[in-house]
């Protein structure tokens, strides 16, 4: 269960959220949660998660795939999709997908996701970070899928 909040969420999400939260408690640069997780921290409507989605900076990814057994095998139906570097986590309830340098391609062609703001969320023991609402919904809409800007309209400005 989140601390801070009265929502009732899956067991299989709350616990994948603890364990990024304490795999990334020691980062070394700043790392979000992004998409429908993201949507459902900040109180949205979701549907099913089916992943928890992490853009970590370079440092982290490389200690990340040290400390963790990552695969480098992105899902291949999400192909407006790219990264620098990817790696996920199978061992969590739901698999954890971590990127350094995400890309998403657009009417305008690839542009790289830079997020700037990070709000603090408790998980178990640790924080989880995600952007802010404004800044999550620009992401959802660059990310243009229909059900990408329904979840943006869920959770409002």
């Amino acid at each position: 269960m989140l601390r801070g909040y009265q929502m009732t969420i899956d067991p299989r999400v709350s616990a994948s959220l603890a364990m990024v939260a304490r795999v990334m408690k020691d980062a070394y640069g700043p790392w979000w949660i992004i998409g429908s997780a993201a949507v459902m921290l900040h109180g949205g409507e979701t549907g099913e998660i089916a992943d928890i989605d992490v853009i970590v900076s370079s440092s982290d990814i490389n200690r990340l795939y040290e400390r963790l057994p990552l695969s480098n095998t992105p899902d291949e139906t999400k192909r407006i999709f790219r990264s620098t570097r990817f790696g996920c986590w199978l061992e969590p309830p739901l698999n954890v997908e971590f990127m350094h340098g995400l890309e998403v391609h657009t009417g305008r062609g690839w542009q790289t996701v830079t997020l700037e703001s990070a709000q603090a969320i408790k998980v178990g023991d640790y924080p989880v970070f995600v952007p802010s609402r404004n800044e999550l919904i620009e992401l959802l809409q660059l990310f243009g899928r229909e059900k990408d800007i329904r979840r943006a309209a869920t959770i409002g400005r």
